[in-house]
């Protein structure tokens, strides 16, 4: 894996401890699964293919992989619930809206990939301050996150283009990946309307 995106795991595992640690509702959250999620969340970043399916989201293909490590690798108990937390942090992780409703160890994955992309001001209520920002920042520096992580957004888009159309990641395809088109929610909604009015008159 490129230095860069290795650091992103890493900071927003650590990121995300530091927030939560400090919200009453996140303090009681299983941390090893927390843990495990956010140091697993782009396992779907792998260049080889070994992980990867030919059309899920990069999410889902993450999730799967954490999952499927945790049943042969896992020393300690992974009952179907711990497995099930794991795998819907890794599947939420870019997906806000519905992560934030979920259980503590979602929320806190959520959160610390959030504060990685959009600094202390992406911590809710303060929760992170600018001296441990900067503390881990220092630790595990950026190097050439941007631009590496466009990268993978970018060939996402260009040999998965079905698993980026209901998502964030077509947006780098349409801003960046020449001759990429979207596939639009409602374009495959009405037409799918249209034809079947079509049949029934």
């Amino acid at each position: 894996m490129i230095d860069s995106l290795y650091n992103h795991i890493v900071r927003s595992w650590l990121f995300g401890f530091a927030i939560a640690d400090k919200i009453p509702a996140l303090k009681d959250r299983d941390r090893e699964a927390h843990s495990i999620a956010a140091l697993l969340h782009d396992l779907a970043w792998d260049h080889t293919n070994e992980l990867i399916s030919k059309d899920d989201r990069f999410e889902v293909d993450g999730a799967n992989a954490a999952r499927n490590f945790l049943k042969k690798e896992a020393s300690g108990p992974y009952d179907k619930h711990r497995l099930q937390l794991v795998w819907d942090s890794i599947a939420l992780h870019a997906t806000p809206s519905i992560a934030l409703h979920k259980e503590p160890e979602v929320v806190a994955t959520f959160f610390g990939i959030a504060a990685d992309f959009s600094g202390v001001p992406g911590a809710p209520n303060g929760a992170l301050t600018q001296e441990e920002y900067d503390s881990i920042v220092n630790e595990v520096p950026r190097l050439s996150f941007k631009d590496d992580f466009r990268e993978v957004f970018c060939g996402l888009c260009r040999t998965k283009p079905q698993s980026t159309y209901d998502n964030l990641v077509g947006d780098w395809g349409e801003k960046y990946v020449e001759g990429y088109t979207r596939m639009r929610s409602i374009d495959i909604l009405e037409g799918g309307l249209e034809m079947l009015e079509r049949d029934e008159s």
